[in-house]
């Protein structure tokens, strides 16, 4: 039997434990998983300094070795972060809706878990604890495949949280991960519909767009963000250049980074140059239209590209586009968007209103950077990732969405005549 297959059997067979558990047996073994984040820090930090220096030899790209690389504080992020999960309300056993029926059948709705969730992840070490964590919450057993950059990082956290909840008393393979960095492992994974009931991709446009092409389990669909950061006419300066050098710099390597930039042809010739000089200041290669070159505002900028507006950079980079007003903002935005996240910058309300209604994104914001999309700002504590599909869950993904339903039916002897 391949190791996969062995994988996935073991862990529908701990999914039917772990999903009777109670909340304070999953609960304290979140605690006990929390401590040994920090207590076995070291084994994770070696690991990961062996992934960070063969991920360096190879020449890979700093905002990948950004979401890559562990440290002491990091580590103490992601131990808080599952400690916080502890402290969050259980969701299952939560009646959704309840009634009686006409034959006086008690009817109600109930949360479970989904039962055996799978991860597909690339350089993204931290991934590996928040799906261990959220399963474990929501009564799930999980499979973990992270990428090879990362691969060392995420057995090692996949066998200290494993350990601990054992150790808590949780089923052995409720947390595991797959050992191999073959493409077959993932493949024989997206295979393996009725062992596996969902799988996340969380990575890359190229590694979504491959699960979502070629599994035969369901696929939630994460995380592609082509984010979009418009300044109506009315935008107040000021606020918008905060607001643009935020979303594009404060992180550029995550999905909820702004990647492009629309400004009413109203106001450019005089927001967009100060807007353009902070950008460069903050080290961005600018892609403009002609407008926004024509402008000589900075000293390096080149002209964008059909490509470029369709873009998830995940770099230092940013396309700028002069667009004749509202309508044609959110015209290219839902042209050229992912329905990752949006953002207007506008004193007008109706404007505002418009935008909101308008735009098909998971999260649209007015006066805010789109940084904002994530599960622990929006108050869901750690997340499995950012749906951009409409189906079952949108958004940042957390408790809830790995939940499904149950309707429950009490009776007394009711039979249907």
């Amino acid at each position: 039997m391949s190791e996969v297959r062995d994988l996935a059997l073991r862990a529908r067979a701990a999914s039917m434990r772990v999903a009777t558990s109670s909340t304070t047996e999953r609960d304290d073994a979140l605690r006990a998983m929390a401590a040994a984040m920090i207590d076995r820090a070291d084994e994770v930090l070696e690991a990961n300094a062996a992934d960070m220096k063969a991920a360096e030899s190879a020449g890979t790209p700093p905002p990948l070795l950004d979401r890559l690389m562990l440290d002491r504080s990091r580590i103490e992020g992601i131990a808080s972060a599952i400690s916080t999960l502890a402290l969050q309300a259980d969701p299952l056993g939560q009646v959704v809706s309840g009634s009686r029926m006409a034959n006086g059948i008690w009817l109600q709705q109930v949360r479970v878990p989904i039962g055996v969730v799978a991860m597909i992840y690339e350089a993204r070490p931290n991934v590996t604890a928040d799906a261990a964590a959220l399963c474990v919450k929501t009564g799930n057993a999980v499979i973990l495949r992270g990428g090879s950059l990362a691969i060392r990082s995420c057995l090692a956290i996949t066998r200290v949280l494993a350990e601990a909840a054992t150790g808590a008393g949780l089923p052995a393979d409720a947390i595991q991960s797959i050992g191999s960095t073959d493409r077959a492992a993932t493949d024989e994974l997206m295979s393996l519909h009725g062992l596996v009931d969902v799988l996340i991709p969380r990575g890359g446009a190229g590694l979504i767009r491959s699960v979502v092409e070629n599994s035969k389990v369901p696929v939630i669909e994460t995380g592609v963000g082509n984010c979009h950061v418009y300044l109506h006419g009315s935008a107040d300066p000021t606020m918008a250049r905060r607001i643009v050098v935020n979303a594009k710099c404060q992180r550029p390597g995550v999905c909820n980074a702004a990647e492009s930039l629309l400004v009413d042809e109203s106001t450019y010739e005089s927001v967009l140059p100060p807007i353009l000089k902070a950008l460069e200041a903050s080290g961005v290669d600018v892609r403009g239209d002609e407008r926004t070159c024509a402008l000589h505002a900075i000293d390096h900028i080149s002209l964008a590209g059909e490509d470029d507006w369709g873009a998830e950079y995940l770099d230092l980079r940013m396309s700028v586009k002069v667009v004749s007003g509202l309508d044609e903002a959110i015209e290219h935005i839902n042209r050229y968007g992912t329905k990752h996240t949006e953002a207007i910058v506008t004193e007008d309300y109706e404007a505002a209103r418009r935008f909101l209604d308008e735009v098909d994104a998971a999260a649209v914001f007015v006066n805010a950077s789109t940084r904002f999309t994530d599960g622990a700002e929006f108050g869901l504590g750690a997340e499995i990732g950012i749906s951009t599909q409409k189906l079952h869950a949108r958004g940042p993904m957390g408790l809830v969405a790995l939940t499904t339903t149950k309707y429950m039916g009490l009776g007394n002897g009711q039979i249907r005549e």
